[in-house]
């Protein structure tokens, strides 16, 4: 529940403090005076886009601050606990800063917020219906809408919506499937036949590198024989052979040692080398043993890598790069999938129809179950506001193949006379009875939300008379059971309030004299002044106080 409203330097309001009662409060004032002010201040709380302009002349910015008892909204409660807005126990208070420089900054419980957070909040705790509410009524949406929102089943609604989005979506991926179908197989054939020449050929890396190897060695086997040969005679067979030398060398150093020590580790090192040199003439013989001269092999190895060489030319690129070419291939095969696919896309799409067919068969139920509440009820409210006779029906109007809003289409009917049919309510009706049965709709509907505040301003435009009389006792029997405020224009309105406001418009004496509109609460004698002003305009006389004290006496009673 709204309990107090602060506003700073906004339009031409210098300084707003008001404190808001529970029950019916009513905001009167001259026209032009600034009653739409308040209600423009709300819905910037309610995360409204601001405007330079909206700051007073001559100020640097202007601030709206708004406390909310929330201690009967516990959804409310969870919600700010879940983004950590937390403030003081049973409060939230929300506050708007506009600066001269466009910028404007936003707090929930004195945490910076988004206009979009501020937005979630306000959903929660306040619901402003304009003057202009009666237009929007003619339009297909929001009719829908507003049932929807008189049945409870909004978030279902939105669900169904997604359902049907993403039913379309599964029924566009398989028309794409089988319209690329003729593509897809070409496409499909030529990567198969690919992958065929390359899985033909068995080839890996480490074959190529082995091949490679195999075919240098055997193509020098001659030289490498005669190196082999070369060497070994060098080592040991020749008359001066490495060995031999060596080995006369160590003897006569050892032969010495007994005559210098320092001889020693020389012959030692020598010695070491020798068992090196005779090692390596063990593994030269067994080398050449090994080497066997067939042609027959190399032959077998030439025509092994000839065959990978044309397969390589084929697709343009060297051997090497040949297991890349084979595992991109089969990627992009995979990723063209089979004819399976389009099977499978079949059964997403049919199983995305049942799903949305099941919850929008649902959401079907749930409207006619309201529909027909919703019929009697504002049928019932056009007897009391001068529509005897007039009747009102929710049409639901089925739709073959539905669509994102379900299995049928809303409209609003209605005839303003008995005896007449039903007709949509766009077509019929006049300016004045289009305002009233928009007012009782609103009514009704604000009746069943969880929005503890409702917020009219000045909805009941076109009326007049005893029917307005009805209007201010409706709005009253609502603030019974929600906080009602409501920006009017009307004296039999007015008098229906628990509580008065008036806005006044003044002209501040100084150096550059400046308009200043203010907000008071009024007592049960200024109510009278005031709801005469509104009786007789320019004019008050004791006859126009004597019927206003005399309206106000009958709401009390």
């Amino acid at each position: 529940m709204l309990r107090q409203i602060s506003i700073r330097n906004f339009v031409i309001v210098d300084q707003i403090d008001l404190d808001v009662m529970p029950g019916f409060t009513v905001l009167t004032g001259e026209t032009g005076a600034g009653k739409s002010m308040l209600i423009d201040a709300l819905t910037l709380i309610l995360g409204e886009r601001s405007d330079v302009n909206q700051i007073r002349q001559e100020c640097e910015r202007a601030e709206i601050s708004v406390t909310f008892d929330i201690r009967d909204l516990p959804s409310l409660v969870h919600w700010l606990n879940d983004n950590d807005l937390q403030g003081e126990p049973d409060n939230c208070l929300m506050r708007r800063i506009i600066e001269s420089n466009g910028r404007s900054r936003n707090y929930i419980n004195g945490h910076a917020v988004t206009l979009q957070q501020l937005r979630m909040a306000g959903d929660f705790l306040i619901a402003i219906h304009s003057q202009h509410a009666h237009q929007i009524l003619l339009q297909k949406d929001a009719q829908r809408e507003l049932l929807d929102a008189f049945a409870g089943c909004s978030e279902l609604a939105r669900t169904v919506k997604l359902a049907y989005q993403h039913w379309r979506n599964c029924q566009q991926q398989r028309i794409d499937m089988e319209e690329r179908a003729a593509e897809l197989l070409g496409q499909r054939e030529q990567l198969e036949w690919q992958l065929e020449e390359l899985s033909a050929v068995r080839f890996s890396l480490e074959e190529w590198q082995s091949l490679q190897a195999d075919h240098g060695r055997l193509s020098h086997l001659a030289a490498l024989m005669e190196t082999a040969e070369m060497a070994i005679n060098t080592l040991s067979d020749s008359e001066s052979s490495v060995l031999e030398q060596l080995n006369a060398v160590i003897m006569q150093l050892q032969n010495l040692q007994e005559y210098d020590q320092q001889l020693k580790p020389i012959a030692d090192l020598l010695d070491s080398g020798h068992i090196q040199v005779r090692e390596s003439l063990y593994e030269l013989k067994h080398y050449r043993q090994n080497l066997e001269l067939d042609p027959q092999v190399l032959q077998q190895i030439e025509q092994r890598m000839s065959a990978i060489h044309a397969t390589a030319r084929k697709f343009r690129m060297n051997p090497e790069q040949l297991p890349a070419l084979m595992e991109s291939l089969s990627r992009q095969l995979k990723m063209l999938g089979s004819d399976a696919d389009i099977d499978r896309l079949q059964a997403l799409e049919t199983a995305a129809w049942s799903d949305y067919h099941q919850q929008a068969a649902q959401l079907t139920v749930i409207r006619q179950n309201a529909s027909h509440a919703l019929s009697q009820q504002v049928t019932t409210a056009m007897q009391t506001l001068a529509m005897e006779g007039g009747q009102f029906s929710v049409a639901l109007i089925s739709l073959e193949q539905g669509n994102a809003d379900g299995l049928e289409h809303i409209e609003f009917q209605v005839v303003a006379h008995q005896g007449l049919p039903l007709r949509p309510l766009a077509k019929v009706v006049s300016g004045g009875e289009l305002s009233r049965i928009s007012l009782a709709i609103q009514v009704i509907t604000s009746g069943v939300g969880a929005v503890p505040t409702l917020v009219f301003d000045e909805v009941d435009v076109g009326i007049g008379g005893k029917v307005a009389e009805i209007v201010g006792q409706l709005l009253k029997k609502l603030g019974q059971e929600r906080q009602v405020v409501c920006v009017t224009h009307l004296p039999q309105v007015a008098a229906a309030g628990d509580q008065q406001w008036q806005v006044v418009k003044s002209v501040r004496s100084g150096e550059a004299a400046q308009v200043v509109s203010h907000i008071s609460i009024l007592d049960s004698q200024q109510r009278v002044d005031e709801i005469a002003r509104m009786l007789g305009g320019a004019q008050i006389t004791e006859t126009t106080r004597r019927h206003a004290a005399e309206m106000l006496q009958s709401e009390i009673k």
